[in-house]
């Protein structure tokens, strides 16, 4: 995963129902790189929109203008960085794999990651309005990262084709829940490295189960 886009780039859909001046892409990389700043100095419970408004030198306004709390602010925040990650085209999936797994962990090794994707996940437990904006913002969007894995896979003649678009959605779930999975939890509850070693002996394991998952 190397970076493909800035997040001066990051799209952020206006809040409904909101008019005024147009959304500025610098304002909100600033605000974003605020947000993640202030998780890591002053963690979760003490982050407020006013923390962040001051340090990214806007009015606490404009952050309202933008996220209606400090839930979404943070979701958002994370989300960019994520959405700056790329699948290395390495010329084989276990090669890509490989690539992916070590720039995933990399982030997830981050401090301001860490804070914040924590903090979400912990508050999330008792927010579905926040369990669905993580799916959303995060999640689904990361997707693509599988979908485009499948896709060089099946025209080097690795993968086969699918055929049934319902079943190809199934297993683009499931490989991404076993793949996030398995680096979230190395890395951030067992606290353990992801080095090259380990991406290794992970990603023979999953283009074993891909070959049975898509006979």
């Amino acid at each position: 995963m190397v970076a493909g886009m800035s997040s001066s780039t990051y799209p952020q859909a206006p809040r409904a129902g909101r008019t005024g001046r147009p959304r500025s892409a610098e304002a909100d990389a600033a605000i974003l790189e605020a947000t993640r700043a202030s998780l890591v100095e002053l963690g979760w419970s003490k982050l407020t929109m006013g923390d962040v408004a001051t340090r990214a030198g806007v009015a606490k306004t404009t952050l309202y203008r933008r996220w209606a709390n400090k839930n979404e602010l943070v979701v958002d925040a994370v989300a960019v960085l994520f959405d700056e990650l790329e699948l290395p085209d390495r010329g084989s999936l276990a090669a890509d794999v490989e690539g992916v797994v070590l720039q995933f962990a990399d982030l997830l090794g981050q401090p301001e990651t860490k804070t914040a994707l924590m903090g979400v996940v912990a508050e999330s437990t008792t927010d579905e309005a926040l369990r669905g904006r993580i799916r959303s913002a995060i999640v689904e969007r990361q997707k693509r990262l599988v979908v485009e894995g499948r896709r060089r896979a099946q025209a080097r003649g690795e993968l086969p084709y699918e055929d049934d678009p319902r079943a190809a959605a199934r297993n683009t779930d499931l490989i991404f829940d076993v793949v996030a999975g398995a680096v979230v939890h190395r890395t951030l509850v067992s606290a353990e490295p992801v080095d090259a070693e380990w991406a290794r002996r992970f990603t023979a394991l999953l283009v074993s189960g891909l070959s049975s998952l898509t006979a």
